[in-house]
């Protein structure tokens, strides 16, 4: 799934879902389009990163969530 994001430079880009969450501890993205509309960082509730506070195996990177025969 792609995401449309907004940089600090006002250009737009669409990012890749599994890429937000980098994206944003780089502080590369001011914003980024959710289903309700522009989420704003700094301004908006975002989900903690998942470097800092989730310690398991991220599911959603397309590689992962590939099925895997026995």
């Amino acid at each position: 799934m792609l995401i449309r994001v907004r940089y600090a430079n006002d250009t737009y880009d669409m990012l890749k879902a599994w890429r937000l969450q980098e994206y944003l501890d780089d502080d590369r993205v001011v914003a980024f389009l959710r289903s309700d509309g522009w989420a704003v960082v700094g301004r908006d509730p975002l989900r903690r990163s998942m470097g800092r506070g989730y310690p398991g195996p991220e599911r959603r990177r397309m590689e992962n969530s590939l099925h895997r025969a026995a």
